[in-house]
């Protein structure tokens, strides 16, 4: 199989950092309300809060793959590509 790249740009990458580190400290926040033994509750706010992020992180990344990757390959007449797009939003179910 071969390895497949996407090259982005250094704004691209700039905003896709951001987020995951966003995403770090909230999960080290998260470590550290269970060492500090806080309310379930509180906890589980945490975690929604992270899930929502990652799902517009993956939905950045989605958009970008759509307007870039998707259309070259549809455009240098890949079509197998549709076949991948449908997976990824089988997996986002």
């Amino acid at each position: 199989m071969k390895n497949k790249m996407t090259i982005r740009s250094d704004n691209d990458k700039k905003e896709i950092h951001s987020r995951i580190n966003r995403l770090i400290g909230q999960l080290n926040g998260i470590k550290k309300m269970v060492d500090e033994n806080r309310y379930c509750d509180d906890i589980l706010i945490q975690l929604s809060a992270i899930d929502k992020s990652i799902k517009s992180c993956a939905n950045y990344i989605l958009d970008k793959h759509l307007h870039t990757c998707i259309i070259d390959n549809i455009k240098n007449g890949n079509e197998e590509v549709v076949d991948e797009i449908s997976n990824l939003f089988k997996r986002f179910q």
